[in-house]
């Protein structure tokens, strides 16, 4: 039987902020103290980070007592310089909104579609692919035009 996840689990997954590999962080610190929680990937990243600025401890000793790589020390290092501690949180990956689908696409689809109230996602995607030469998901279309219908476009 699976082992259920206790709230602090939950609540560190829902906000993406889980470390997938408590079991590799050997830190001392994070051995028996209720406060440093190995599963706690912000608070793990900041120690590793603070280790190495004021305490001296070298980058790889530090990636190796905190479950990292080198370049994973360094990323985690360049977005703290960038972002502070928010920049640590991990983002989500992929992009960010529909980098496909340009104002020029959507217009020339909505145009379509206004003169063709038959036509569906498909038959939109076929016409993006024909007239721009882009491959798109009929659900993204979908997506992008609705998103154009909300904000009354």
């Amino acid at each position: 039987m699976a082992k259920r996840p206790d709230a602090k689990s939950q609540l560190l997954r829902e906000h993406g902020t889980l470390n997938p590999r408590p079991q590799f962080v050997s830190d001392g610190l994070f051995q028996d103290g209720e406060f440093f929680d190995p599963r706690d990937l912000l608070l793990v990243k900041y120690e590793m980070l603070r280790r190495v600025r004021l305490e001296e401890l070298t980058v790889a000793e530090a990636a190796a007592a905190f479950g990292f790589s080198r370049p994973s020390f360094y990323q985690a290092q360049a977005r703290f310089e960038e972002g502070g501690l928010a920049g640590l949180i991990p983002q989500r990956p992929g992009p960010r909104h529909a980098h496909k689908l340009s104002d020029e696409v959507l217009d020339y689809l909505q145009q379509q579609q206004a003169l063709d109230e038959l036509l569906r996602a498909p038959q939109l995607c076929q016409l993006a692919l024909e007239k721009f030469g882009l491959s798109v998901h009929p659900r993204s279309i979908e997506r992008a035009l609705n998103r154009r219908i909300k904000k009354g476009r």
